[in-house]
């Protein structure tokens, strides 16, 4: 176990709890990327897949959570993006 590796995913994963609250609150995609939260979830899959399979230790926990919050995060901008489609959607039709 690294001392290092363990105060990377710490800080990498101090950003996630807030950007889920803006997501939640926000309602909106502003500012967020799906490609950028689809590439973070993958480096986290990998990091998961290399503690499981050659070194194995109390860190995967931590890749777990941050895996968690950032999908947590990607199920919101999903979420958000699919009620923007429908307000413009019901927008344009008001407008005829």
């Amino acid at each position: 176990m690294s001392i290092f590796e363990i105060i990377m995913l710490v800080c990498f994963g101090a950003a996630w709890p807030l950007s889920i609250y803006k997501s939640y609150t926000s309602r909106s995609t502003e500012g967020k990327s799906l490609s950028f939260l689809v590439v973070i979830l993958i480096g986290y899959t990998a990091g998961i897949m290399h503690k499981i399979f050659y070194h194995y230790d109390a860190v995967v926990f931590l890749y777990l959570l941050n895996f968690m919050m950032v999908l947590a995060d990607l199920l919101l901008y999903l979420y958000n993006k699919r009620i923007a489609t429908a307000k413009k959607s019901y927008s344009q039709e008001s407008a005829k």
